[in-house]
């Protein structure tokens, strides 16, 4: 699959998006939002999506992968987004940091044991990075990780960690302190089967939105893996991070577009059918300018992302270009949030409405993988303002 440098969609990338499109309009849309009330994760829906192969999108087919690209994961997660947001991020989270960085850093013995299943969606994977002290300090990391003969012995603690107390969870990755080197802290990356002895999750997190999905605290008392669970160069886990969070920006971005379309979709069918004074809404100025508004926002941030992940597809950097995706993206997720609610009115107080459900979900997108204020930093770098 290729990005042109059009911005236009290839045949096969607009069949993906097409498919995932009826999938989320026939499959979760029905069910959803009763989901989404009692905080239940969607084991069936996640079944169904790895039947589909969006688990293993932009992996190859010899782990069980579809062969295609990581553009090909963010037409799935904005059209996923349109409908829901715990859906999608729990796509996104599997795919960009759970399985993403066992494809770039792992031996072929660890690509064999752990790929088949994750690329297939019959297992999911998480990252374990923040810490409740951390935030966006990644640095900060105070877990750590001593090696005892032919084992890592790892204590410690992250917080916000999604896809990483489910029942299908396979594997944890986690950053953590293996030694010092010239007076820094040397972190590295080792993977934690779940259920591992010494390892154990919290509750469900009571979240304001994304209530669908997974996320939890994680706690190692003396956690003893093999040696071999070194994911990747000793020493070399914050460099790797970074690489992945560069990735995971263009994702999120996508699920950002997807949320921000998703409530121009709500408002212009509503627009049309709510009458007030005799009139459709949508036929009043105040109406249209707001929803498109809306439209300009959602169109802006899908060419953020197309543009990134272009560059990334082509081996050109792309720091700058996926923190902008992120910034405007999330920027906009949460500006047609707002606006959505507004056209609605009363109902879009209503959780039975999915505008509401949007609003909830929308803020997030301004904290998780990177803060607003983190990309504004970045992008203020990459002009050579440091």
């Amino acid at each position: 699959m290729e990005l042109s440098g059009q911005m236009e969609l290839s045949a096969e990338h607009a069949a993906l998006r097409a498919t995932v499109e009826d999938f989320a309009r026939k499959e979760v849309a029905p069910v959803i939002a009763d989901l989404y009330e009692q905080g239940t994760f969607p084991y069936a829906l996640v079944a169904k999506m790895g039947e589909m192969g969006l688990f293993g999108l932009p992996f190859p087919e010899r782990y069980g992968g579809m062969g295609g690209d990581y553009f090909a994961l963010c037409l799935a997660l904005e059209e996923l987004a349109r409908v829901d947001s715990s859906v999608a991020i729990t796509l996104e989270d599997s795919v960009s940091l759970g399985t993403m960085p066992i494809f770039r850093f792992g031996t072929e013995e660890q690509k064999q044991h752990w790929l088949p299943d994750l690329c297939t969606g019959k297992r999911i994977g998480a990252f374990g990075l923040t810490e409740p002290g951390g935030g966006s300090d990644a640095r900060a990391t105070r877990t750590t990780a001593r090696c005892d003969g032919d084992e890592w012995v790892i204590n410690g603690s992250k917080s916000f960690i999604t896809n990483s107390g489910t029942d299908i969870t396979s594997v944890v990755t986690v950053t953590a302190i293996t030694g010092v080197n010239g007076g820094r802290k040397e972190i590295s990356t080792i993977m934690v089967p779940a259920g591992h002895p010494g390892f154990t999750v919290s509750k469900n997190y009571s979240k304001v939105g994304w209530k669908c999905s997974d996320t939890r605290e994680l706690y190692f008392d003396d956690c003893r893996v093999p040696v071999g669970n070194l994911l990747g160069e000793r020493g070399r886990g914050y460099a790797q991070f970074l690489s992945i969070l560069d990735e995971g920006r263009i994702a999120i971005a996508a699920l950002g577009v997807g949320l921000a379309q998703g409530c121009i979709d709500e408002c212009v069918a509503y627009a049309r059918h709510r009458h007030a004074f005799g009139h459709a809404i949508g036929s009043y100025q105040a109406i249209q300018f707001k929803i498109a508004d809306m439209e300009a926002r959602a169109h802006t941030a899908r060419l953020t992302y197309y543009h990134a992940a272009a560059r990334m597809l082509r081996g050109q950097p792309f720091k700058k270009e996926s923190a902008i995706a992120k910034l405007v993206s999330s920027n906009a997720a949460m500006d047609n949030a707002r606006d959505a609610t507004q056209v609605f009115g009363g109902y879009g107080f209503m959780n039975e409405y999915p505008v509401a459900r949007f609003y909830r979900d929308a803020k997030v997108l301004e904290i998780g993988e990177g803060t607003s204020e983190i990309q504004r930093l970045l992008i203020a770098r990459h002009l050579g303002l440091n």
